[in-house]
């Protein structure tokens, strides 16, 4: 079984969920996170945050001198472990069903073990920690197999089924069994009701007609992608990947599978992530949108309508569009490589951070660009953010990075407060819905002024990344890169040339990206984090549009090889080329896509000139 000592790398994980919830299976076929029922509900295998406390659901082959391969069934969200060695060759296939008819309670693990060479013993051990650990279970073995229940709700909470023997020790699962060549076995975690033997006739339909109509829904789904361009394997997954972060209940988005992954070793940065950020979710019905995905995005705007006709928008939101998330610290676990504290909840849901607008209508706005007029109803809650824009426009606030120090007047959130009015006029515009079209656009002008003017710092030759009043910083941001890809200047605007050179000064090394420098501890948080991959992808497409192809191309393919072995990506990269941050992250795979559409538009626009006569 897992060693002791030690934890996992991060992205030696593999994702697999069902739009309700999702786990992470690592390389040596455990699954050690999980959340259960919901992306935001309590843990249920939590190893990945404490290797002792935090329980897991591990199968292990009893082989020696074993290589480790996993991959991904193409098209799917069907993962596959195999295991090398001169014993003989083991493969461990895991996968949620998605079944879309079902309440929206149900879960479901199927775990597939097959010998592919050689007759292998194994090793199964599934010892659940409910409620992030803290809640203790008791284990039952019933003729449907064995049940884990809690004392909160006196009721069976998950049931373990399999086609092999399983004991029972200390309320947890164990089992020892030998597969002889070409032999597989079944074991399946899933909810449990009373009264309620299984959600299907026998576990072997798990791993017959379960199986294959798991992946039939991906390939289906995944058909609807309009995506021609290179690299379209890695797109595909990017595009599969925020599909499992997103609802099917609700329509909402999470910006994370986990919580608690450290951005730095050792240090305090370590958030949650399981909620929806209006900005993150905004991004990837973009995304979506761009790749073809449409009914993701009507299902966001939908749930966007309900949580936001009554009440003024929020930050963020749970899956389930309530706000409540007071951050606690979890003081009884270790934290990632003994990174503490752990949190839950999030402090950020208290914050100001007025560039939500601007993300929020620039999706409207493609949307009804490219899919489906939007309804009057949306329309008029457009109003009423525009009118939140009109009045705080100014005001200083936590920014895109929360910064948990003192407010500021950041360029990217004035930024976004022009894309919000901006899309906003075109929207009325396109379909001659009624607004004061004279004020709406001064309101435009006094925003495009205030940030070519006043956030421009004449001595380093930049737009930086915040200015208070009339004063003016010489600090750099990442998010500045967003400035020609809203279109608020063209990528060869000479001030823009400018900004590009020094943000390659400060902040880039190689294709790396920092999206600040904290040397002055302006964040309010002490240590460092490692370079933030969605900014690398950014800086990619503003190559792009730059008209820099050859360059952007090969720093595209030079940041795909700093994926994981599937092609997933965290939140950042550290100096040791390590995945650090909350795994996998919605921000990174969206803008990996935004960056390859850009250059499969400039490398479409090379072509066509090149067949044009001299």
């Amino acid at each position: 079984m897992r060693k002791k000592s030690g934890y996992p790398a991060i992205e030696d994980h593999g994702v697999i969920g069902n739009m309700h919830t999702a786990a992470l299976v690592a390389l040596d076929g455990t699954i050690d996170f999980m959340c259960f029922p919901k992306f935001d509900s309590p843990t249920i295998f939590g190893s990945l945050l404490d290797k002792d406390k935090g329980g897991y659901f591990g199968i292990t082959p009893e082989m020696k001198d074993v290589n480790v391969k996993q991959i991904y069934i193409p098209g799917t969200a069907v993962l596959i472990t195999r295991f090398f060695s001169e014993d003989g060759i083991v493969e461990i296939t895991d996968y949620m069903p998605v079944i879309e008819d079902s309440c929206f309670t149900f879960n479901a693990i199927v775990r597939k073990v097959k010998a592919i060479r050689g007759n292998i013993k194994f090793k199964m051990q599934c010892k659940p920690r409910f409620g992030y650990a803290k809640v203790k279970h008791t284990a039952e073995r019933m003729e449907d197999g064995i049940h884990f229940s809690t004392k909160d709700n006196g009721q069976s909470t998950v049931r373990l089924s399999s086609t092999v023997d399983m004991t029972l020790r200390e309320h947890d699962a164990y089992a020892s069994f030998t597969l002889e060549e070409g032999k597989k076995s079944l074991f399946v975690l899933e909810t449990a009701k009373d009264g309620d033997l299984s959600q299907f006739k026998s576990i072997e339909e798990y791993g017959i007609a379960n199986y294959f109509a798991t992946i039939k829904y991906w390939r289906d789904w995944l058909k609807q992608s309009n995506y021609q361009g290179r690299w379209q394997e890695i797109i595909h997954r990017s595009a599969i990947t925020l599909k499992l972060m997103t609802s099917m209940q609700y329509g909402s988005t999470v910006a994370a599978i986990t919580f608690g992954l450290p951005e730095e070793i050792g240090g305090d940065r370590n958030w949650d992530y399981r909620f929806t950020w209006i900005r993150d979710a905004a991004f990837s019905m973009y995304a979506f949108l761009k790749l073809g995905f449409k009914d993701e995005a009507k299902a966001f705007l939908d749930w966007i309508i309900t949580q936001d006709k009554d009440r003024d928008l929020h930050l963020l939101y749970r899956v389930d569009g309530t706000s409540e998330m007071e951050e606690q610290d979890l003081t009884h676990l270790e934290g990632y490589k003994q990174s503490k504290p752990v949190r839950i909840g999030n402090e950020a849901n208290n914050q100001l951070q007025l560039d939500i607008y601007g993300e929020l209508l620039d999706t409207i706005y493609i949307y009804n660009k490219m899919y489906k007029p939007i309804t009057y109803e949306l329309w008029e809650i457009i109003v009423k953010e525009i009118a939140q824009v009109e009045k705080r426009w100014n005001e200083p606030d936590h920014g895109i990075w929360e910064i948990r120090n003192e407010k500021h007047e950041f360029l990217h959130s004035r930024l976004m407060c022009w894309v919000a009015i901006d899309r906003a006029i075109k929207i009325g515009q396109d379909r001659s819905f009624p607004y004061d079209a004279e004020r709406w656009h001064n309101l435009r002008n006094d925003i495009y002024k205030d940030i070519y003017e006043n956030f421009w710092n004449d001595d380093i030759k930049a737009w930086v990344q915040y200015k208070d009043g009339k004063k003016t910083s010489d600090r750099m941001d990442a998010s500045a890169l967003l400035m020609p890809l809203v279109h608020f200047i063209t990528p060869d605007e000479p001030r823009w040339e400018d900004t590009m050179k020094e943000l390659d000064e400060k902040l880039r090394i190689d294709v790396l990206v920092y999206r600040y420098l904290n040397d002055e501890g302006i964040d309010g948080l002490g240590g460092e984090e490692g370079t933030f991959t969605m900014c690398s992808f950014w800086y990619i497409e503003v190559l792009a549009k730059m008209g820099r192809v050859d360059e952007a191309v090969e720093n595209f393919e030079k940041m795909l090889s700093y994926g994981n072995h599937l092609g997933l990506f965290a939140e950042q990269i550290s100096k040791k080329g390590e995945h650090l941050g909350n795994f996998p992250q919605a921000f990174t795979h969206l803008g990996l896509i935004s960056a390859a559409l850009e250059l499969n538009k400039q490398i479409g626009r090379q072509t066509e000139s090149l067949k044009k006569p001299s």
